[in-house]
């Protein structure tokens, strides 16, 4: 039988946690922020499809 090496989860499949990492450089953006800008665009799409 083979030998496992190292004491990796096999179940992993190289998958890569990104959420353990904080990035001063990235862009935060809060969940609020997020529902708002697309209320706010669901609303345009609205009012343009009732104009034209």
């Amino acid at each position: 039988m083979a030998k496992k090496s190292g004491g990796r989860l096999v179940s992993s499949a190289g998958l890569v946690n990104y959420y353990d990492s904080e990035d001063h450089r990235a862009i935060h953006i809060s969940p609020t922020t997020v529902i708002i800008a697309t209320i706010v665009t669901g609303v345009a799409v609205y009012i343009l499809n009732v104009i034209f």
